[in-house]
């Protein structure tokens, strides 16, 4: 059979399922009814370059008005966290959230020589890297390489979409991308898909089939324990009709049924606010306020919210003074939230953002991204930072 034919007529193809196959052990061997005792890691991207400073806003610094005089939050709407930053109303549902414990907040999160494009920033966190230095493989994905429990299994980790995202491919191992599990289900359980898997064997040592028929077996066995898995979930929990919403409930499922996967990957988009930035901005932090709170009750709700640390972070941040259009530029650090039931210090983690020291417009980062990772690494999910991120970077005490 040509490639060509072979990609076209499978629903492998369909399913939007991108990872390297790395063992051939049927995961349907695994016992289903055991619950998994893993810490679980959910990264959020908020693709575009989020307002950090209209997201946490330091309402305390006078020159955060004289620079933003139509986009600035009025200080009466601001849900205030202390004396200086608060955050933006559309974000009322974390409030409780933060009330609970259940949240830190990191100022000023960012690395050296930033650089402002939206592919090579993103590359750059995706990565893990330095702003001068070009990686081919992801920080989550150089985890899978890294041989921990499961990482043999490409569900380890899951990100909720049609794609695979560059930080969660390693140089031998990479995540599964799905967005409906009982769409690919569905799918790896057509006949001819069976078909091909069934007639594989003869094909295993074939280079550019034999891949592709790995792949397959990889797919359809993923497939099927993920089902099985994950359909013995219930959940009374009221979720937000959105698209963000529903891969975290999702990813709910999955934590809660007790899959055997350690890192889920979500996205939000549309935060690249240069125009009549107020709405925009006001309706995609709703969703993601509604949508998180509704995640991490029903996390707590399944006695699910310890074992689980959930990190926020986009591109970079936006400029300290708006633009002449109600919007803002391209900027630098921005802030990241964390969410879970075990941090180590909740509340707001560091100083505001120090708008008199400016680099260029800029913010200046107080916290490299990657001593965030680091800590990760090191602290959640067992693993020494230095040999994922190339460097030792330091670690801190949030967890």
């Amino acid at each position: 059979m040509r490639r060509r034919d072979f990609l076209r007529n499978t629903a492998f193809a369909a399913a939007g399922t991108l990872f390297v196959p790395a063992f051939m052990k049927p995961f349907e061997a695994m016992a289903l009814d055991e619950l998994s005792l893993y810490k679980n890691l959910v990264v959020i991207q908020l693709s575009g370059g989020n307002d950090g400073l209209n997201t946490v806003v330091p309402f305390g610094n006078d020159i955060y008005y004289q620079k933003r005089k139509s986009i600035a939050i009025k200080p009466e709407e601001i849900i205030k966290l202390n004396d200086m930053q608060g955050l933006n109303p559309n974000l009322a549902a974390l409030r409780e959230i933060y009330d609970q414990g259940w949240m830190t907040v990191i100022n000023d999160v960012g690395y050296p020589n930033p650089d402002r494009s939206h592919f090579r920033s993103m590359d750059i966190w995706q990565t893990g890297s330095d702003s001068n230095q070009f990686l081919s493989t992801g920080w989550i994905g150089r985890y899978l390489d890294s041989n921990c429990e499961t990482c043999k299994f490409p569900y380890t980790a899951i990100e909720v979409d049609d794609s695979l995202s560059l930080a969660l491919k390693g140089g031998t191992k990479k995540g599964i991308a799905l967005k409906d599990p009982n769409a690919l289900f569905r799918n790896t359980n057509e006949a001819f898909f069976k078909q091909m898997v069934n007639n594989s064997k003869d094909h295993l040592d074939e280079n550019n089939l034999g891949y592709l028929y790995k792949t397959m077996i990889e797919t359809s066995s993923s497939a099927n324990y993920i089902q099985q898995t994950s359909k013995i979930y219930e959940s009374k929990a009221s979720y937000p009709t959105t698209g963000f919403a529903n891969q975290l409930k999702t990813v709910a499922r999955f934590i809660s049924s007790g899959l055997k996967t350690k890192v889920y990957y979500v996205s939000l988009s549309g935060f690249d606010t240069h125009v009549n930035q107020i709405q925009q901005q006001g309706n995609l932090l709703k969703q993601y306020a509604e949508g998180i709170s509704a995640f991490l009750n029903d996390l707590k709700q399944h006695e699910k919210l310890n074992d689980t640390l959930v990190i926020t972070f986009s591109e970079f941040g936006r400029r300290v003074e708006q633009n002449a259009s109600n919007g803002t530029d391209h900027g630098t650090a921005n802030n990241m939230f964390l969410f879970g039931g075990k941090l180590n210090k909740q509340g707001v983690y560091n100083n505001a953002p120090n708008l008199t020291d400016l680099d260029n417009g800029d913010l200046k980062y107080q916290v490299d991204f990657r001593e965030v990772y680091g800590t990760i690494l090191d602290k959640w999910l067992d693993v020494n930072n230095q040999s994922i991120l190339n460097k030792k970077f330091q670690t801190m005490d949030f967890i």
